[in-house]
């Protein structure tokens, strides 16, 4: 299963492409406003973007645009009315993966999207690693500059997922659904998320010179390799 964010302003079009996903096993976030895909792609973890060029809020081309900027690998299939030439080579100079004119066929759609999930899809690995950190999935082992780590349970679980997702922001809302398996994230599991965060940071900080998990103000949190200024 797939975690697909679809960015689409008409309503027909939106529902039927959820429905269709879904029915295909992808686990699918459908928005119909630039800014708020945007963000969603920005601060979650979704591993297709079906984004449509003509939106309000942002348009599309500049939502791949900073997508892009970001170095985020995400694979992009952009859709448009708009379907000269010149528009779609501007897209994929932007780095869009695919580019699809409407009207098109679901059953395209599908084919192209499930092509383009097969491409990017990596085998998991055992070991992860950030800087001087070191996780092994499989002997639970972590290491930073060359020192054992004793972490609880839920410790190696959040870090396994922070390492992951690596070098991008990461919400509190991710981590309710995805570690706490907490749907209607409320004030609480903002606490426990808070305290372990804090207990994960000062072990991580205890081992190594720098510091590598940040608080990103009102977003969430970054494990991140590169020295740079909290925000």
């Amino acid at each position: 299963m797939a975690r697909i964010l679809v960015v689409e302003d008409d309503p027909l079009i939106g529902a039927v492409l959820q429905n269709a996903l879904r029915r295909a096993g992808h686990e699918t976030t459908l928005c119909a406003n630039g800014e708020e895909g945007f963000f969603l792609v920005m601060t979650s973890a979704f591993d297709l973007l079906i984004l449509d060029v003509v939106l309000p809020g942002r348009n599309g081309l500049d939502i791949l645009a900073g997508v892009r900027r970001s170095n985020a690998a995400i694979p992009v299939l952009m859709l448009s009315t708009l379907d000269e030439v010149s528009d779609r080579v501007r897209a994929l100079s932007l780095h869009a993966d695919d580019y699809l004119g409407k009207p098109f066929a679901l059953e395209e759609l599908l084919a192209r999207a499930g092509a383009l999930l097969r491409r990017v899809r990596p085998i998991e690995e055992t070991r992860l690693r950030v800087a001087d950190l070191n996780l092994d999935l499989l002997t639970r082992n972590v290491t930073r500059g060359g020192h054992s780590l004793k972490l609880t349970l839920r410790e190696f679980e959040l870090l396994t997922y922070l390492m992951k997702h690596s070098g991008r922001v990461v919400s509190k809302n991710m981590l309710a659904q995805d570690i706490w398996e907490n749907i209607d994230r409320a004030t609480p599991i903002d606490n426990i998320i808070d305290v372990h965060i804090s207990r994960l940071r000062r072990k991580l900080d205890a081992a190594g010179r720098t510091e590598l998990l940040r608080t990103v103000r009102g977003i969430g949190f970054c494990l991140d390799g590169h020295e740079v200024n909290n925000l």
